[in-house]
């Protein structure tokens, strides 16, 4: 049994997804893991707004899903206990933020087992309210010649932790926020996979 989670290590690396949107994120993992691309199974699809787009996707791909709506919790560390107490409870090993806009505290046995993905070159372009579309528009006003995707592993604060895979892509003449938007997702579909399958092969290493 690997230390520090308190679950027994599967070869398929077992994810929880955190949404709060539309879940493009979390169809894309699934997409990859049907189609035999990603070694892993979603145990639960978590999301922190009721009635999302992305918790009915789910809900189609017949995955189990449980809302933690942030505005119930004032407190962080409520919010945040009871999120990962469910993902205790379906035994993850990996939690993967997807369009997830909420902070976390992540607790001592999730530290390097959280990731997330940002439609930008980290560290450039992120931080608190650096999300979706106000990302794209920022670096478009930045006159930036290269965007791309980050994932890394999440910590107590807005896109610091330690990068695990980047992917990049140029920034055309005459891009809109929508036509990065869509370049940078698409950079992101392949990003996010790897990183997992990166980090599983590191946990079971």
């Amino acid at each position: 049994m690997k230390e520090g989670i308190g679950v027994q290590l599967h070869k398929r690396v077992q994810l929880a997804i955190l949404i709060s949107g539309g879940g493009r994120t979390m169809q894309n993992i699934a997409q990859h893991i049907d189609q035999g691309k990603l070694d892993a199974r979603i145990n639960i699809v978590i999301s922190s707004r009721s009635g999302t787009v992305g918790l009915k996707r789910a809900r189609r791909l017949g995955l189990e899903t449980y809302v933690v709506e942030r505005k119930a919790y004032g407190d962080i560390s409520k919010f945040s206990h009871e999120i990962f107490d469910h993902v205790r409870k379906v035994q993850a090993q990996l939690v993967c933020l997807g369009g997830w806009l909420s902070l976390l505290k992540i607790p001592d046995d999730f530290a390097g087992r959280v990731l997330n993905i940002h439609p930008a070159l980290l560290p450039n372009f992120g931080g608190k309210g650096m999300y979706g579309q106000r990302v794209h528009e920022a670096v478009l006003a930045a006159k930036c010649n290269v965007s791309g995707c980050t994932v890394h592993f999440a910590d107590q604060t807005y896109d610091t932790g330690p990068i695990i895979v980047q992917r990049s892509c140029p920034v055309e003449a005459g891009d809109t926020a929508q036509s990065l938007s869509q370049r940078v997702f698409a950079l992101e579909c392949e990003a996010y996979p790897q990183a997992i399958a990166k980090v599983a092969q590191d946990l079971a290493s």
